[in-house]
């Protein structure tokens, strides 16, 4: 009897080892244990870590369902959230961080988190998602936040990326044929030129700002705003003028609808519904909107055209996760597995569901594409951006040398100023902007 009772005492000790053990992994895009020697107790299981997440927006913004997910997968990880309106945490977060008091993980803008990056605020994620992800699970839109020199101060949040949406029975009235995949920017100028009945209807609802407005434009023309180091102002390069100029034609020739006739229907999104515009160049995040308010539009998208230049290029806006750089090294690891738990295709179905973003997560994408609401050509979105993603040429001083950029954007966009004296201002202040931040 006491044999027996030995060995049984033996067999639940080995049981209980091979628990420890099977429970070290996480499951998620990455290829290596979700626990870390600083995360590690000398029994080999994993001890209490505590981790402080910041989310600005609360809920509304990132889905409970993915942090209750990830605590039930970590119970040695005590997770306390910092929630609060938008802008409450955006302003309390700055004073967390002047003080050494911020959250070990938080999101914000993806140019804010370059600036947190260049100021060392935020962690250089490249060994973390070279040790433990397979680049190949993911879009190239991982890599938003990161910059020429190779080091990555986050991972996206979410992807809102851009597409050609078009109300198919202004089309259909004017029996013009309905736009492609494969349209280029001339298609669009033609097209919308043809659509146009002068202060009733527009081939094309215009927009001044930058993501759904001017940089689609100067990326359409071949432009950009920055050079690839992010260092100087492209904003006197020919095609970059070239886009801000058919942008002005087709305000002043009637085509592309002005900004008090946007007003005057209600906003950009009622227009498109409506059939006051045949179309717009509309983010992801605006369909919620557009399926809530107008269920009954019939619209759809279709790919942003490409350049004259042959090349497609789809303007992404990005929130992206931060570790930050001054937590203990144990809430490190711990926040680079949330992480790794984000970009699971668990929580990236999650991301997919929301309908406000996109998730990075390949296998995640391919789920989003059989949801059957509108737009139908959610491709349109998903192949867009991992055959073409792109940032608004972000750096540590984007919202500085945007600043400046976009009361001039806004003066060429009404026709005060004309592109080419517009667009020489807007390199001044821009160069000196990025001279001041080198």
């Amino acid at each position: 009897m006491k044999q027996t009772s030995v060995w049984i005492s033996s067999l639940v000790v080995a049981l209980s080892l091979a628990a420890c053990s099977s429970n070290t992994g996480e499951k998620g895009g990455g290829n290596a244990s979700s626990e870390s020697p600083a995360t590690s107790n000398n029994a080999g299981g994993p001890k209490e870590v505590a981790l402080k997440i910041g989310l600005p927006g609360a809920y509304d913004v990132t889905k409970k369902e993915i942090i209750d997910g990830f605590i039930a997968k970590h119970p040695h990880i005590k997770v306390e959230v910092n929630d609060s309106p938008w802008g409450d945490f955006v302003s309390k977060v700055a004073t967390q961080i002047a003080g050494n008091t911020a959250p070990d993980l938080w999101f914000q803008e993806n140019a804010v988190i370059l600036g947190y990056g260049k100021r060392g605020v935020a962690e250089d994620l490249s060994s973390y998602i070279k040790r433990d992800l397979k680049e190949d699970d993911y879009i190239s839109a991982l890599y938003a936040a990161r910059t020429p020199d190779g080091k990555v101060y986050g991972i996206p949040h979410g992807i809102n990326p851009a597409a050609l949406a078009f109300n198919k029975k202004v089309f259909g009235n004017a029996n013009v044929p309905l736009p492609t995949d494969n349209w280029t920017f001339q298609d669009l100028i033609e097209t919308a030129k043809k659509l146009s009945k002068k202060d009733e209807v527009y081939g094309l609802i215009g927009n001044a700002g930058i993501t759904q407005g001017w940089f689609p434009f100067i990326k359409m023309a071949g432009g950009q705003a920055l050079d690839e180091t992010k260092t100087k102002s492209m904003f006197h390069d020919p095609k970059t003028i070239a886009g801000l100029k058919a942008m002005q034609d087709g305000v002043k020739g009637g085509y592309i609808s002005t900004l008090e006739f946007n007003r005057a229907q209600g906003g950009d999104l009622p227009a498109l519904a409506n059939g006051k515009g045949a179309m717009y160049i509309l983010q992801y995040s605006n369909q919620t909107t557009m399926n809530k308010s107008f269920p009954d539009a019939d619209w759809d998208v279709v790919k942003m055209p490409k350049s004259v230049d042959g090349k497609r290029y789809v303007p992404m806006v990005t929130n992206s996760w931060l570790i930050y750089s001054k937590a203990k090294p144990e809430a490190k690891e711990a926040a680079w597995a949330f992480m790794k738990y984000y970009l699971s295709e668990e929580a990236q179905t999650v991301v997919a569901n929301s309908g406000s973003s996109i998730p990075v997560n390949k296998k995640a994408l391919k789920e989003l594409e059989k949801n059957t609401s509108k737009p139908l050509n959610k491709k349109a979105f998903t192949d867009g951006i991992a055959e073409a993603g792109t940032t608004l040429d972000e750096n540590a001083s984007w919202n500085e040398w945007r600043g400046v950029a976009q009361p001039i954007i806004g003066d060429i966009y009404s026709g005060n100023v004309s592109a080419e004296a517009g667009a020489q201002e807007i390199d001044k202040k821009v160069q000196a902007v990025l001279d001041q931040n080198k």
